[in-house]
């Protein structure tokens, strides 16, 4: 199992600014990879505190790969639905040349109707934009002289540059969430997977959903998983949670404000049942969250056994990915959590 470092961007301009923000990140970026976590995660969200101070995974990640040796450098992810693929494949091309070929690349459909609304993209559009522009992106990165005709973008003729420094292409991951038909088309379609356990105990029928999918398109082997959690990590596993558990629960509040258009009547076919699940996630906290393990807050040993238990319970993931600098978590205590971590949990599940 491989452990890699996440970042949500959940602060307001008055709490901290986008400068503090990002030296801060690449600071706990250079100590991961010297700690021997595997990749470093950043997601593309816009507008507002949640998310908003990463418009772009990508120039986040540039900055990462000359801060870095060895970590995958990961969009957690690329939203084709406000990008347009021309675009997208120069830049994700241009990264994998500059980080020397360790690019993963994360798509994903985007979930908060504010971003759509202010892009003027409907949600109802979101999954036939999503499919689309993975397929392009797919062909300008690993084809020459590319001509494709979508419903949202034509292609003509156009050969992308640069070229990928991985061949064919950077691996793709696919962000799912709710339904079963998101996981099964990435597994149909050979893409590794990028869950979230804030809904822990869906994980399990919905991983499986994915490997069974995957194996009946006849890939080799089962996939691969990664999944998304919030990490905080201190000897004294009462103080941490005592520590995290109020930086949790603002992370959830800024969560159900920003896909509040959801609980307001917003419908769409492309989101099925999403006013349930934001409406779960406002009446969750930061205490059930840990219980289920969709947080891993507490004593390395704590912690240790809530991944053995997941592991279990989900039928097994590759990847976790870890926010260890959620909301205004201070700089020296995730360093301090980070650093914890590695050295006592890590290494009861990478040895060998």
């Amino acid at each position: 199992m491989q452990f890699g470092v996440q970042f949500f961007p959940d602060v307001r301009p008055e709490e901290k600014s986008g400068e503090q923000y990002f030296q801060e990140a690449l600071d706990l970026a250079e100590e991961a990879d010297r700690l021997g976590f595997s990749h470093i995660r950043i997601v593309e969200h816009y507008f507002h505190h949640y998310g908003g101070y990463s418009p772009n995974p990508i120039v986040f990640l540039a900055a990462a790969a000359q801060r870095t040796r060895r970590a995958r450098l990961v969009t957690g992810a690329v939203l084709p639905a406000f990008n347009h693929p021309l675009k997208l494949a120069g830049e994700i091309a241009m990264l994998d040349a500059l980080s020397r070929g360790r690019l993963d690349v994360g798509f994903a459909r985007a979930f908060l109707p504010h971003e759509f609304r202010r892009f003027g993209v409907s949600p109802d559009e979101s999954v036939a934009r999503f499919r689309e522009g993975i397929e392009q992106v797919d062909l300008l990165l690993s084809r020459e002289n590319v001509s494709h005709r979508g419903r949202f973008h034509q292609i003509e003729n156009t050969t992308s540059l640069p070229r990928s420094t991985q061949k064919p292409r950077p691996k793709f991951y696919v962000a799912a969430l709710n339904t079963p038909e998101s996981f099964e088309f990435a597994g149909r379609m050979g893409y590794a997977v990028m869950a979230i356990a804030l809904v822990a105990e869906k994980m399990r029928p919905l991983l499986a959903a994915y490997r069974e999918a995957w194996k009946a398109a006849g890939h080799p082997g089962q996939g691969e998983v990664m999944v998304a959690f919030h990490m905080y990590c201190e000897h004294d596993g009462e103080r941490a949670r005592a520590f995290a558990t109020p930086l949790i629960d603002a992370y959830l509040t800024s969560l159900v404000e920003a896909a509040s258009d959801w609980l307001d009547g917003r419908v769409s076919q492309d989101y099925p049942g999403y006013d349930k699940i934001i409406a779960a996630l406002r009446a969750s906290n930061a205490a059930e969250q840990i219980v289920s393990g969709g947080a891993w807050v507490g004593s390395p040993g704590e912690i240790a056994a809530t991944i053995a238990r997941l592991q279990h319970e989900f039928g097994g993931f590759e990847h976790a990915s870890l926010q260890v600098n959620f909301n205004t978590m201070p700089h020296r205590e995730a360093l301090a959590s980070m650093r914890l971590f590695a050295q006592e949990v890590m290494p009861r599940f990478t040895a060998g």
